[in-house]
């Protein structure tokens, strides 16, 4: 430990594998929640809001600190250093899991250490809570080949981090890779952010989206398969979701506001939470989005995290990448760990529509039922202004169309589509330097 990398691990904040804490108080819970999950660090002398309080050091400290970790049941081995006035506690994963404190047992998720009952924790530490994918290295990655730098910077702008070290020490504090005898080795939860080109590396961490016609799956209008680092995976999962969304419009006053007849953030949440949370062990099957007239579903491979049932859904939250969420928490696409469920619960509420339908059996999956009659009366209307417009202006371009509709340009490109495939509307010559021609 040198001062850059403690300016480093302040700035970063608390994590899946970071705590701060300005006195003893709980410290059983925190070296019990990191013996439960995959280890990590306690700085003590460190308050919530990443400040140096400092504390006294000595050795009557010292050994209250490992009394505590003894006391745990079965007892936890800790190491200890110090550096200036901060203690520093390193907690391993525990080989003998569970463990317990006088309050309880814990496990870590993100930057908070959750509470668990003895059988959930149990069961999850048995068959997934030493194994997880995001922490294992990535045997097929050539970090000097195949890391892409500009991910990587994108990654830290996104989460506020300076890049005061090193790319590999900002790495190994992110928990993203290990050194072996001079050579630096990413795992797969690094390879899902800032890999050059995952195609060569994993096939199934794709995410499949399909629009179908009508309520069945006998027609498909449109295809496409996306396998990118994750965060542009999640980008372009709602943008193709939101495409065939058609708005709807609330008059407030002066102001018109714009939504889709699905609450946006609702499908974002959504989509993060299905990419996060995923089986990645399962290398069969790829989350998989479907677009039908009267709902839109949602689905990854893994259903429920083994350990959890039915009646702990939206109360309990354990994540199979417990890395992959504490990372992106750090970033606008996850405001908040365990809070996701509730959140689009909520923001379906708030828009008069029906609860969405959760289903857990061997995938999970979450559908939004749409509202049959205002998506017919915004789609006929919105067509006859589409075509109105091009009958004046047969050299109207999109973003004009646009305008003039009130919708997005994306909204337009389905509706133009929707037209040409139902042989209302042709396009003669190119995209650019063409023109539309309506027909009778």
């Amino acid at each position: 430990m040198n001062k850059k990398e403690l300016e480093f691990i302040l700035e970063e904040g608390e994590g899946l594998k970071l705590e701060f804490k300005e006195s003893l108080k709980n410290l059983d819970k925190e070296i019990v929640a990191f013996a439960n999950s995959s280890g990590g660090r306690i700085f003590l002398g460190v308050s919530d809001d990443n400040k140096i309080k400092g504390i006294k050091i000595n050795n009557k400290l010292k050994s209250q600190i490992q009394d505590i970790a003894r006391n745990c049941d079965p007892s936890i081995n800790i190491k200890i250093e110090t550096f200036d006035n901060i203690l520093i506690i390193n907690v391993l994963e525990g080989s003998d899991k569970p463990y317990k404190c006088s309050s309880g047992f814990y496990y870590r998720q993100g930057p908070n250490s959750q509470k668990l009952g003895r059988n959930e924790i149990l069961v999850f530490a048995m068959k997934s809570g030493k194994i997880f994918f995001d922490e294992q290295t990535c045997e097929k990655f050539d970090f000097k080949k195949d890391f892409d730098n500009e991910k990587f910077e994108m990654f830290l702008r996104m989460s506020k981090i300076s890049k005061t070290l090193s790319t590999e020490q900002i790495l190994l504090n992110l928990g993203l890779g290990k050194k072996e005898k001079e050579k630096f080795f990413i795992n797969n939860g690094g390879a899902m952010l800032f890999a050059k080109d995952i195609n060569k590396i994993y096939y199934h961490t794709k995410v499949t989206c399909v629009k179908f016609k009508g309520a069945g799956r006998t027609s498909i209008l449109d295809r496409k398969d996306f396998n990118d680092d994750i965060i542009n995976n999640i980008e372009n999962a709602v943008k193709f979701i939101l495409q065939y969304l058609p708005l709807r419009y609330e008059i407030t006053g002066l102001h018109r506001k714009e939504s889709y007849e699905i609450p946006e953030d609702a499908i974002r949440e959504a989509v993060v939470n299905a990419l996060i949370h995923r089986d990645y062990f399962e290398k069969g099957a790829n989350a998989q989005i479907n677009i039908f007239d009267n709902k839109v579903e949602i689905i990854n491979p893994g259903g429920l995290v083994t350990g959890l049932n039915k009646k702990d859904f939206g109360k309990i939250s354990i994540s199979r990448n417990p890395l992959l969420l504490s990372l992106l928490s750090k970033t606008e696409l996850v405001e908040k760990i365990g809070s996701g469920i509730k959140r689009i619960l909520e923001s379906v509420k708030k828009q008069g529509l029906k609860d969405p339908l959760f289903e857990f059996n061997g995938f999970f999956t979450v559908t939004f039922l749409r509202p049959k009659k205002t998506t017919q009366k915004t789609t006929q209307k919105t067509t006859q202004k589409i075509l109105e417009l091009i009958k004046k202006n047969p050299n109207a371009t999109r973003e004009e169309i646009a305008e003039f509709t009130g919708i997005t340009s994306n909204g337009i490109k389905y509706h133009l589509k929707n037209l040409k495939q139902k042989g209302l509307l042709k396009r003669i010559g190119p995209a650019k330097g063409g023109h539309w021609e309506v027909k009778k």
